[in-house]
């Protein structure tokens, strides 16, 4: 950008000079996007080939483990890479408009179609997900996992009610392909339709969240009234053809007070009558006797208490939100359930400026999941700047959570965000001057969220370049074969002593199943997989300190430091006038040197006053809080300007004795 200012500045920005730019970044685009698509092409036959062994068992698991481990912190280089770069193009695009108030943005937009930077993340994702298939079995050296019969959430036809404990984070896009890895290496990749290859559509997820036009469930969800509701229509993917109706209550009296979520499943060309009231709970009762179905009455409850709040609070689309989710559980268990979803955007639904987006349809139809959505209006949309880490635990089944997770939710890859909403911070910035309140979270949107760096959290090299996962090298994660089972299948809790750590044990702990499995190896008793739980090891994880919020008086210690040092220059100051005023030659120019001196101390307190503060509100230690050099180059320089002064003094003290010697009286 250093030519487009320069230029700017020399003859204005003339038509030779657009071309020359473009031209520039174009060809700055096209290397960047030739690059990343190689590496991809590299990586992706070296996945492949870690699952053609597998198929074959032509190799050891632990080789493809190893090649699987290294491939991992490859592709979150790349991950990084990828996502600089986007920035950086953004940024040029952002400066180079606002200098020559010329339009490069739409430019850029089409150049994105030719050269999908932007989309390249994608191809990342689907490389995790095949990363962390091929790892789980190397991890149970090839063994399939048991599937207990529990409800499956996302897309189970007969989901119904769920009682859990969240816990939300955001996290920076610098940060999301380690967070991913690292909570892979622990917890597998969920995929529902595992008929087919995975494909980056299947991580897309769509809600349209009702509300009315005095935001009433806004209000409720935000004041956390007892049985506040939000109402979401959800589909997966591209196909729409299922549509999921939710509803989720806070404090639900129908559950002795616990939140609840509740959902079922209608097919697509029935939202509309049903949205309006033409198809009701009882046609949904019916439908299903019609076909054969087990008549579930909870499903009849649920979508004739959504239709009730649909139509006596006068409830109408109000907005989507897209992200793209990828899930990690243990198959067919939900009791431990993490999600990370990236790309999170909120675009408008309702027509209450004039505009019909969606009509009396229940969702617009102008969009699908391509993002980022470039043909709709930027009056409409908003893109968050984060992804948004959750953790879902079912506590009514006595799952904890395991101290692998708890260190990397106290590391410097995530920032906790508590009772963050979807749809309530989409509706805060898509009608800001509509909205009654705002959420408490919209400062922090303000400050960098990252962190320090902890050392043993995250995906890094030892001094041999081979790769650690949480300072540890993979062998640690792979015990004996034993280890090798399906672990949550046969789970049970046991009171054991800790025994002296070796790498079965070292495994054991960071995946969250602790002495219970070598008790199990010996006894060689099957639980009943009924009353299995996944169990938590009573022993302290290795903490990471987090980031403590910082405390007023902090602040104000530090605007003390500040005035301590403005009062010294004042003094200094004051010296100085008084000897300028009533001073002779001399007097004048130590004073003139005492005057430069106080105004460069202030303007350096007053740097160091702004430095200090702006690491307090970030959290990012850069610098030292106290000042070690300060000090110590104000005491050299007084002293010297005392000794200049002693100087020029020295002649005029032996004056006076010469001149005092009388002359002999003459004789």
């Amino acid at each position: 950008m250093h030519l487009t200012s320069s230029r700017q500045m020399d003859h204005g920005w003339r038509e030779r000079d657009e071309l020359e730019f473009v031209g520039i970044f174009e060809k700055e685009l096209d290397k960047v996007h030739r690059f990343v698509q190689s590496r991809l092409d590299s990586l992706e036959p070296r996945v492949a080939e870690c699952e053609e062994k597998l198929k074959l068992l032509s190799a050891s698991y632990d080789t493809i483990a190893d090649t699987l481990a290294d491939t991992v912190l490859l592709v979150n280089d790349l991950a990084r890479f990828v996502h600089l770069n986007v920035t950086g193009f953004e940024k040029m695009v952002k400066k180079h408009d606002k200098w020559t108030h010329l339009d490069l943005a739409k430019k850029y937009r089409a150049l994105l179609k030719q050269y999908p930077l932007d989309k390249q993340s994608q191809r990342v994702d689907v490389l995790i997900v095949r990363i962390s298939h091929a790892h789980d079995l190397c991890t149970l050296h090839g063994a399939t996992r048991t599937k207990k019969k529990v409800i499956e959430e996302e897309c189970d036809e007969e989901a119904a009610a769920f009682e859990r404990a969240t816990a939300k984070y955001w996290v920076h896009p610098e940060n999301i392909t380690e967070v991913k890895a690292i909570i892979m290496f622990h917890l597998p990749v969920h995929v529902y339709n595992k008929k087919k290859a995975y494909e980056a559509e299947d991580a897309a997820i769509s809600s349209v969240y009702f509300d009315n036009s005095n935001f009433d469930l806004y209000s409720d969800r935000l004041e956390r009234t007892e049985g506040a509701e939000a109402i979401r229509f959800r589909w997966y993917g591209q196909e729409t053809r299922h549509v999921y109706i939710e509803r989720k209550t806070h404090h639900a009296p129908w559950k002795n007070g616990h939140s609840v979520k509740d959902r079922f499943r209608l097919k697509e060309h029935l939202v509309d009558a049903y949205m309006h009231g033409q198809y009701t709970a009882d046609h949904l009762v019916a439908e299903s006797k019609l076909n054969n179905k087990q008549v579930d009455h909870q499903q009849h409850f649920v979508a004739q208490g959504i239709q009730n709040s649909i139509a006596t609070k006068r409830l109408h689309p109000m907005c989507r939100v897209y992200y793209n989710r990828t899930a990690f559980q243990i198959p067919g268990d939900q009791r431990l359930r993490i999600s990370l979803d990236c790309n999170m955007t909120f675009v408008r639904e309702d027509g209450m400026d004039g505009r019909p987006r969606a009509g009396t349809h229940w969702r617009r139809t102008d969009m699908g999941i391509d993002y980022p959505f470039h043909g709709i209006d930027e009056s409409d949309i908003h893109r968050f700047p984060y992804a948004v880490l959750e953790t879902k635990i079912q506590t009514h089944l006595g799952q904890q959570t395991p101290p692998w997770l708890q260190t990397l939710l106290d590391s410097h890859l995530v920032h906790e965000v508590p009772r963050f909403s979807k749809y309530l911070h989409g509706a805060s910035q898509l009608y800001r001057e509509q909205v009654p309140v705002l959420p408490y979270w919209l400062d922090q949107l303000t400050i960098d969220i990252r962190k320090p760096s902890a050392v043993g959290v995250g995906l890094s090299r030892s001094l041999s370049f081979q790769p650690l996962i949480n300072g540890h090298h993979r062998h640690s994660l792979l015990g004996p074969s034993h280890l090798a089972i399906d672990l949550p299948s046969q789970g049970t809790r046991t009171k054991t002593k800790e025994q002296p750590s070796n790498h079965g044990d070292t495994f054991a702990r960071l995946l969250n199943y602790p002495r219970f499995l070598d008790e199990r190896a010996k006894k060689k008793k099957h639980d009943d997989p009924k009353n299995a739980v996944l169990p938590t090891s009573r022993r302290p994880p290795q903490r990471v300190v987090p980031m403590k919020k910082t405390e007023p008086k902090t602040f104000f210690a530090n605007e003390r430091t500040f005035i301590s040092w403005l009062q010294f220059c004042a003094l200094l100051l004051t010296v100085a006038l008084n000897l300028l005023n009533n001073g002779d030659h001399i007097s004048r120019i130590i004073g003139a040197v005492f005057i430069i001196m106080s105004s460069i101390l202030c303007f350096y307190a007053l740097g160091r006053y702004q430095f200090r503060a702006w690491q307090l509100r970030t959290g990012r230690f850069i610098m030292r809080y106290d000042d070690l050099y300060g000090p110590t180059v104000l005491c050299v320089c007084l002293v010297t300007a005392l000794l200049v002064n002693f100087y020029l003094r020295a002649s005029a003290l032996t004056e006076p004795q010469a001149g005092s010697t009388a002359p002999a009286p003459a004789t």
